[in-house]
């Protein structure tokens, strides 16, 4: 049975958010993939604010029927949008991504002004970590954050790339460096940064060969002020900020990768059971079968280390605590989407690799990027290494 984990609350979930979907996101989901329409994507994000599932993550904010709502069902409603259209789920997570720190570290005025439009579908958050030489490894980050006392403001200049809904979000959640005399780690700080902010600016967007719909670009700062209300949390404590966010993220992940690698499995399935090569159905042969088998059992492993990771976090754990669980489940269920994904494509021949034959091409493209983003699978490995050996740090 899969959904083990879950509770007969959790299973009521998903059946409801698998028919909000199918009227929601479902008739626009051709239009995201082939015509990257980003209204589309809008209409979808509005009604998902309006029914009040973005806010599922917040227990002070969810007024829905779940008697404890958490990541657990957060990460259900990624699965299931995950498995209609990748890209747009990528523009919910980032938008998720963003609430989660406003949430939990902004102050109360600037949470009101730019929380709540996120999470009731008004606006569109994003999330400023990665830049040329800044990816996992954040040490090396050069984006700058200076307070000036004069105007009571902070100063903000930098380069960032590769960041989901650049252009398009509505408030940016930035990381920089405010005290250069420290490490890294202790020197980073994160800001609130509304779009319209004077020396904000998108020099461009990048096309990907897949998530299709989903707008990720660059984001420049030069000289971007912000009032001293909009610092989350404290002065230099950027890093562990961040550190929630990732955990956070990867568990999101772990649920968008078993959507992808669930809806490519359903194909295969159904392909191998009804077409016929010589005189019998296809998955009637080993090496199929085999295929197949493998396929099953890797979605059950990522189903079980997403959703333990999810409840642990519900049940309190995060930080240091929830690292190597959070990056055990990105780990696992984003390669098992890649291998889903291939194996599907390769059981369906000429119909895989072809648009006109369905879904598989564009599963395909859009699942290889999930190793990569939020972490990469090396980065994974690393973070699962490091808690198990604590006592040696091992070499990047």
């Amino acid at each position: 049975m899969r959904d083990f984990l879950l509770t007969d609350e959790d299973r009521g979930f998903r059946d409801e958010i698998r028919r909000f979907f199918a009227e929601e996101l479902a008739p626009r989901a051709d239009a995201i993939e082939s015509r990257q329409d980003w209204e589309a994507v809008k209409q979808a994000v509005r009604a998902l604010g309006e029914a009040g599932y973005m806010k599922l993550m917040f227990a002070d904010l969810y007024r829905g029927e779940l008697s404890a709502s958490g990541l657990t069902h957060a990460t259900i409603v990624s699965e299931e949008a995950a498995a209609l259209n990748y890209a747009f789920e990528t523009t919910i997570a980032t938008a998720l991504s963003c609430a989660f720190p406003l949430h939990r570290h902004a102050r109360p005025d600037i949470r009101k002004r730019y929380l709540l439009p996120i999470l009731e579908g008004r606006a569109v958050g994003s999330i400023c970590m990665t830049e040329k030489n800044v990816g996992s490894d954040s040490a090396g980050m050069e984006t700058t954050i200076r307070f000036d006392e004069a105007a009571s403001e902070w100063v903000i200049d930098g380069f960032k790339r590769y960041i989901s809904n650049a252009g398009k979000a509505d408030i940016y959640v930035v990381w920089g460096i405010s005290d250069p005399s420290v490490a890294p780690q202790k020197g980073m700080s994160a800001i609130a940064v509304p779009a319209d902010a004077p020396g904000l600016s998108f020099p461009r967007s990048y096309d990907f060969m897949g998530r299709r719909g989903c707008v990720v670009g660059e984001v420049a700062l030069d000289g971007v002020r912000v009032p001293e209300e909009n610092l989350l949390g404290e002065v230099g404590g950027g890093f562990r900020i961040m550190l929630g966010a990732f955990n956070f993220e990867r568990v999101i992940l772990g649920g968008s990768s078993l959507g992808v690698a669930r809806s490519a499995f359903d194909i295969a399935r159904e392909h191998a059971e009804t077409r016929d090569a010589f005189g019998q159905k296809l998955g009637q042969k080993q090496l199929i079968w085999d295929m197949i088998a493998e396929m099953s059992w890797r979605i059950d492993a990522a189903e079980l280390l997403t959703y333990r990771a999810a409840k642990m976090y519900d049940a309190g754990l995060d930080g240091k605590a929830l690292m190597r669980e959070a990056a055990q489940a990105k780990l696992v269920a984003t390669e098992t989407a890649t291998f889903c994904a291939d194996r599907t494509v390769q059981i369906l021949g000429g119909d895989g690799i072809t648009r006109q034959y369905g879904r598989a091409e564009q599963i395909y493209r859009d699942a290889r990027a999930l190793p990569i983003v939020g972490g990469t699978s090396e980065m994974c490995k690393y973070l699962i290494a490091a808690r198990e050996m604590p006592t040696i740090k091992p070499n990047l």
